[in-house]
């Protein structure tokens, strides 16, 4: 399966190189980057994992995340993209396709991630397999749940995910809303 490059006015969304492995690390080691995802710093091998995963979910599903690249520098700025992710969740978001999104810090403020996440979902209104995508977002990440809602992200429900209060949310593709 190859991976869709994605180009936008600044950015660039491609599939990760093992390049990424060091500054996804060094985002993952900043409070300001990992207080509404897991509340800690992540160590070297769950961040391999974690982009081991947004490979594989691309050759499991036939979509998943890009690493999003600074077109002006050719830095990994993030990620942006869509996983299932089998959650353990009520009510079940199982078969939709979960839209999700980070940014290193010194990113933010820049319109980055709706830029990122606005290409992502142009992407997946024409190639996702169902209409419905899902967004789990910490209730305490006010920028995440802006962005969302930028994007036409719903809220359904509020929940607990591992003991964490997430915002569930959902989108239906333009071409279903009528």
């Amino acid at each position: 399966m190859e991976i869709p490059v994605i180009d936008t006015a600044r950015l660039r969304l491609r599939g990760h190189y093992p390049s990424d492995l060091g500054p996804y690390l060094a985002m993952w080691q900043q409070p300001a980057f990992y207080q509404h995802l897991t509340g800690k710093p992540m160590p070297e091998e769950e961040v391999w994992t974690k982009l081991l995963r947004h490979l594989g979910v691309w050759y499991l599903c036939g979509y998943g995340f890009w690493a999003i690249e600074e077109k002006a520098t050719g830095d990994f700025i993030g990620a942006v993209g869509f996983g299932e992710w089998q959650r353990n969740l009520t009510p079940s978001i199982k078969g939709f396709p979960e839209v999700g999104w980070v940014l290193a810090p010194h990113a933010h403020g820049q319109g980055y991630a709706l830029e990122a996440a606005q290409a992502a979902l142009a992407w997946g209104d024409a190639y996702l397999p169902v209409a419905r995508t899902v967004c789990l977002v910490d209730i305490g990440n006010l920028a995440s749940l802006r962005l969302a809602a930028k994007v036409g992200y719903q809220e359904i429900e509020r929940v607990l995910y591992k003991d964490i209060s997430v915002v569930l949310l959902e989108r239906f593709a333009p071409a279903q809303l009528s």
